[in-house]
């Protein structure tokens, strides 16, 4: 059965409606898509700095370990030369200490004997001194006898030789015995130095006993700890080497963890890549389909956001013509920092004008119909010179705050921002993922429609506005 013409063209209505509300679909699958690769790929490129930043780290504590194990078998052979140092000098020491106590116990057998050979002296001296008082009697007998003599005359002549001789032996008897008192006195004197000498030479023997000993205790403390420096520095040169090939093994992980991370981000690259085309390809259908007369439920949107281009496209070139602002100044490109604002705000020298006529133009559109989040001039170059009132408060002191509050005079360069400022065609639909904070995003539709000034593309109009 045959169509009539009418009935074709209300099936082709149908068909490019559809076609409408395919291609919008389309893009919001896409974008949805993109918007989970975009996180992907955020989260990849956050691993891959996580990951560089490891690796650089992992560099330095092999290096670290590599310098430790180094320094731990140094301090293991410098663990061994001091114990053999140690032991050689306890060696020494040993000896020294076995050669003090013998010179010890010879100085105190000096000491001994000296004592005795001091008595043995005095009992010399007074022997002596016995002797010279006999010899001295015996001096004074012969004396008595030569005068005996005398008085005997020629009978006592024999006799008084004998006496003579009595008294030469008696007198060499003394002189003898006078001899041996000096030096025995001398010796006398001279081991009682000996004594005194030998006494105090002694008590520093015993002295050097008592350090000795306590030496050795010392130095086999020492000793102890020198060996049980040395197991700890053999333990630790043992650990340390573990730990570096440890670290090796990690670094060796790290970089491979690094390309297989590396790999995926350029493959989640790549789909975000082709995402975006076909985020593009269905924006492209869906600006065909609508020229071609299809009807979605953005038709009355589309409508609305030609015709406000429009008034604004006559209020501007209405200033120009007044001269309260030249053609040049309008598509001035001169961003002037607004001082102390964070995030940056910026004027250029048509924001005053925007700022006086957008807002009569832009405010009602958010009070017509539930769903428009909000309706805004921007530049080619994505900057918005005047926003609705709810996005242009003042700024405070919390930037988190002024992001979401002191959206006006600010240059929103993103992907859905610059395409909307740049678009030439009736209008430009978009579909995009708005970030509500805390991970949440809602899908929006971004609908804009060129600006242009005396044949000249100034930017375009945007309206966001909610999937019903």
């Amino acid at each position: 059965m045959q169509h009539s013409p009418d009935l074709r063209a209300l099936d082709a209505t149908q068909e490019l409606s559809q076609l409408t509300e395919a291609a919008t679909s389309l893009g919001q699958e896409t974008v949805d898509i993109s918007g989970f690769l975009q996180e992907l790929d955020d989260r990849c490129h956050g691993q891959l700095k996580d990951l560089a930043d490891i690796g650089h780290r992992t560099t330095q504590l092999s290096e670290s370990s590599a310098r430790m194990l180094t320094a731990a078998q140094n301090m293991a052979g410098l663990a061994d030369d001091a114990l053999t140092r140690v032991r050689e000098s306890a060696d020494i020491i040993k000896e020294t200490g076995q050669s003090s106590q013998a010179l010890a116990e010879w100085v105190r057998s000096v000491n001994a004997d000296s004592q005795s050979v001091e008595e043995m002296l005095m009992g010399v001296k007074n022997s002596n001194m016995l002797i010279s008082d006999i010899a001295w009697q015996v001096h004074i007998l012969a004396v008595n006898a030569k005068i005996e003599a005398a008085r005997a005359g020629q009978a006592g002549k024999g006799f008084s030789i004998v006496a003579d001789s009595v008294q030469d032996l008696s007198k060499k008897t003394a002189d003898a015995a006078e001899t041996i008192t000096k030096t025995v006195s001398r010796l006398s004197e001279w081991m009682g130095e000996l004594h005194r000498g030998a006494h105090v030479t002694a008590t520093k023997a015993e002295d050097v006993i008592t350090r000795n000993t306590e030496n050795d205790q010392a130095l086999s403390q020492i000793q102890y700890g020198i060996e049980q420096l040395r197991e700890e520095s053999h333990r630790l040169s043992q650990d340390a080497g573990e730990v570096r090939d440890s670290v090796m093994t990690t670094g060796q992980s790290v970089s491979d963890i690094s390309d297989s991370v590396t790999s995926v981000a350029q493959g989640v690259d790549e789909a975000t890549r082709r995402c975006f085309s076909l985020i593009d390809t269905s924006e492209e259908i869906l600006q065909h389909s609508v020229a071609l007369g299809g009807s979605g439920g953005d038709s009355a949107m589309i409508t609305l956001v030609q015709d406000l281009a429009g008034r604004i496209i006559q209020a501007f070139e209405a200033e120009i013509d007044s001269g309260r602002i030249s053609l040049d100044g309008m598509f001035s490109e001169t961003y002037r920092p607004v001082p102390g604002s964070n995030p940056e705000q910026v004027v250029t020298p048509f924001t005053e004008v925007t700022d006086r006529l957008l807002p009569a133009i832009q405010e009602p559109v958010l009070d017509s119909d539930p769903r428009v989040v909000f309706c805004a001039a921007v530049d080619r170059n994505g900057y918005l010179p005047t926003h609705n009132a709810k996005f242009s408060q003042p700024q405070g002191p919390d930037p988190v705050w002024n992001a979401a509050n002191c959206r006006n005079r600010r240059i929103f360069n993103d992907r859905v921002g610059l395409k909307a400022g740049r678009n030439e065609k009736p209008f430009l639909l978009q579909v995009y993922r708005r970030d509500m904070g805390g991970g949440t995003f809602v899908m929006m539709k971004d609908l804009s429609a060129p600006i242009t000034l005396r044949g000249r593309h100034w930017g375009g109009l945007r309206l966001a506005y909610k999937f019903e």
